[in-house]
């Protein structure tokens, strides 16, 4: 039996959450969709995920949250990730890092291997272990195992994210690219069957810097006087992509979800 899966992009501050209350659950009845995988590291205010928020989004229907290296941004997370296995932290932060970088869950009667990991390019706050190294290991576990791998792959440059995609083709059945908030053009399936898109976007403001009012932005490149960014609500979107795997367990297929919202605060 095949799976459907929906990688949405990530979720930036309230107007991000308030995509996934609004349009997740219609979207999930509509298309028949099997698993949801959200990158929520920007859920609270765009800098990191607290708990409240984490429970939140679980609650209206994503099955599994990714976080980024931003993923310890909020202190009642550091306890709390190690206590949820539905939120996951970067697979090559430390072992003994609070939480875990890999869930097994069995969708349609089939093990299926969620495996998140961060890039080793432009994130000088944090020094982790070889993301390319650990996804082929962790890959080829999740295999032995008999489960079907999905790499959600939180870099930055659009090499690193295209090298992972072709090192694991015909490996893992999906390999997502987050981190730039910004819907990439290049989704397909590579030649072994391996969904690949270099970005999934983000849910949230459209009409945005990353999710955030340009003004503010815009301030912050001219003064270089640091401020907080501040979360835009303009032209809300909840955007990702939707992948269906066959029963010989490779893609199928990968299509961009992108579904307006109205914009109403909560």
């Amino acid at each position: 039996m095949s799976i459907r899966v929906l990688f949405l992009g990530e979720i930036v501050g309230r107007p991000g959450i308030q995509c996934v209350k609004e349009a997740l659950r219609p979207l999930r009845t509509e298309k028949s969709i099997d698993l949801v995988i959200a990158n929520g590291e920007g859920a609270t205010g765009g800098f990191g995920i607290g708990r409240a928020h984490s429970m939140q989004l679980l609650k209206l229907g994503i099955d599994v949250i990714t976080g980024g290296e931003k993923i310890y941004y909020k202190k009642d997370m550091v306890e709390f990730i190690a206590k949820n296995p539905s939120i996951l932290r970067p697979a090559n932060y430390p072992q003994q890092n609070p939480g875990r970088g890999v869930r097994f869950l069995t969708v349609n009667g089939q093990e299926v291997c969620v495996i998140t990991i961060l890039g080793n390019a432009d994130f000088p706050r944090t020094h982790l272990s070889n993301a390319f190294s650990l996804a082929q290991l962790l890959v080829d576990k999740a295999l032995e195992e008999g489960a079907i791998p999905l790499v959600q792959f939180h870099a930055s440059p659009t090499a690193e994210k295209l090298s992972m995609g072709f090192m694991l083709d015909g490996k893992a059945a999906a390999v997502i690219g987050t981190h730039t908030k910004v819907l990439s053009a290049d989704g397909r399936i590579l030649k072994g069957g391996t969904a690949y898109i270099t970005d999934n976007g983000r849910c949230g403001s459209q009409r945005s810097v990353g999710g955030f009012d340009p003004t503010t932005e815009i301030e912050k490149h001219i003064l270089q006087i640091p401020v907080r960014s501040q979360e835009c609500w303009d032209d809300l979107a909840l955007v990702g992509v939707m992948v269906e795997i066959s029963d010989e367990q490779k893609a199928s297929s990968i299509e961009v979800v992108h579904i307006p919202v109205k914009n109403e605060r909560t």
